[in-house]
């Protein structure tokens, strides 16, 4: 097993890609390995490490099946219905609060 070939910041050759630039080519790694890596030095921490892969063994995005635009629709429904009042909120909930603005910090009564 050897080591990975390192390229500095933005001097990778042809033939390498990371997963986003793979994405924005409608490709995928397709289940092939790492093949080198960036480094972007840093001063006070460790570099910034990307991964590459390479273009010519990567593979062609699946298209979005009925069922997945489904399942996709009904995960994304479920994000948006609070758990403590079980209706829908109109916004996704954010986890730190885990339920809706009016459930988290109900109005004070003026009795």
């Amino acid at each position: 097993m050897g080591a990975l070939p390192v390229f500095r910041w933005r001097l990778a050759p042809d033939g390498y890609a990371t997963r986003r630039q793979l994405r924005a080519q409608g490709l995928r790694p397709g289940g092939q390995q790492v093949a080198a890596q960036l480094e972007r030095p840093r001063r006070r921490r460790g570099p910034l490490v990307a991964y590459l892969y390479r273009v010519d063994l990567a593979k062609p995005v699946r298209p979005m099946t009925p069922g997945r635009w489904a399942a996709l629709a009904k995960a994304n429904a479920a994000r948006r219905i609070c758990p403590t009042c079980r209706t829908d909120a109109g916004y996704v909930i954010p986890p730190s609060l885990g339920m809706c603005a009016p459930c988290a910090f109900p109005e004070p009564s003026l009795s």
